[in-house]
C-alpha cells in the first residue's frame, strides 16, 4: 500500500469513464478515496469548491474550458490547491505552462501504474512531481526561455489555440470560454501573427509538431 495516499481525498477530472475508472481502482487500491469525479474542466471548479479534495488529478485535454484553464480558476479559489496535471501528449510546451500557472505536478499518461501513484502522493503531501521522461525537456525549454513561437502565447492564447487546433469554431470555442466571438476572433489573430500561420489548417499542423495533438 502506498503509504502517502492513505486517507487522502481525491478528485478526479478526465473526460473518458474508462480512464476515471482505472484511476478510481488504482486509487482506492493504494488506500486514497475517490470524492468526486468531472469530465470537463467547469465541473471539476465546481466540484472543488464543493468537495475541499486533497489533492486533484486533472487531464489538460477535456471538453469546455479545459484543463489549463481549469487550472488557474482552480488556484484563483484555493491558492494552496494541489493539482497534478496529465497528459497524452509528450510535449514540453504544456508542462511549462502548467508549472508556471501553479500545477505541483504533471505526468504522462503513458507513465506505470506505480509511476502515477507515485505522483499523486508527491503531489497530496504538497511536494512537486514531475514525469522523468519530460523532466529534461523542461528544465531546458525553462533554461532556454524556448525560442518555439508558440511559448510566446499568452495563457488564454493558448487555451483558445489548442481548442481551435483541435477543429472547435470561433463560436463554439466563445461559448466554452464565456467571451463573445469578437474577442476569441481578437485572440485568433494575435495567435496567427505569433505563428505565423494563414488558417485553421495550418493552426492544427502546427499543434501536431509541437506534440499538443494527436495527428
Amino acid at each position: 500500500m502506498n503509504n502517502a495516499l492513505h486517507g487522502k481525498r481525491v478528485l478526479l477530472a478526465d473526460d473518458h469513464a474508462m480512464v476515471r475508472l482505472g484511476f478510481r481502482c488504482l486509487l482506492e487500491g493504494a488506500g486514497a478515496t475517490v470524492v468526486g469525479e468531472a469530465e470537463n474542466g467547469e465541473s471539476a471548479v465546481r466540484l472543488y469548491a464543493e468537495l475541499n479534495p486533497d489533492v486533484v488529478v486533472m487531464d489538460v485535454s477535456m471538453p469546455g474550458i479545459g484543463g489549463l484553464a481549469a487550472l488557474e480558476r482552480l488556484l484563483v479559489w484555493d491558492a494552496k490547491a494541489r493539482v497534478l496535471m496529465l497528459s497524452a501528449h509528450n510535449d514540453d510546451i504544456v508542462p511549462v505552462r502548467a508549472l508556471r500557472i501553479g500545477a505541483r505536478g504533471y505526468l504522462c499518461k503513458r507513465a506505470a501504474p506505480e509511476e502515477f501513484l507515485r505522483a499523486v502522493g508527491q503531489v497530496a503531501g504538497d511536494r512537486r512531481y514531475l514525469d522523468p521522461e519530460l523532466a529534461q525537456a523542461v528544465a531546458l525549454a525553462q533554461l532556454s526561455g524556448s525560442s518555439n513561437p508558440v511559448d510566446t502565447l499568452t495563457e488564454k492564447e493558448l487555451a483558445v489555440f489548442m481548442k481551435l487546433a483541435e477543429g472547435r469554431s470561433v463560436n463554439d470555442v466563445a461559448e466554452d470560454f464565456c467571451l463573445s466571438p469578437s474577442t476569441v476572433g481578437t485572440h485568433l489573430y494575435h495567435i496567427k501573427q505569433k505563428l505565423n500561420v494563414q488558417n485553421a489548417a495550418e493552426l492544427t499542423l502546427v499543434a501536431v509538431r509541437n506534440g499538443l495533438i494527436e495527428a
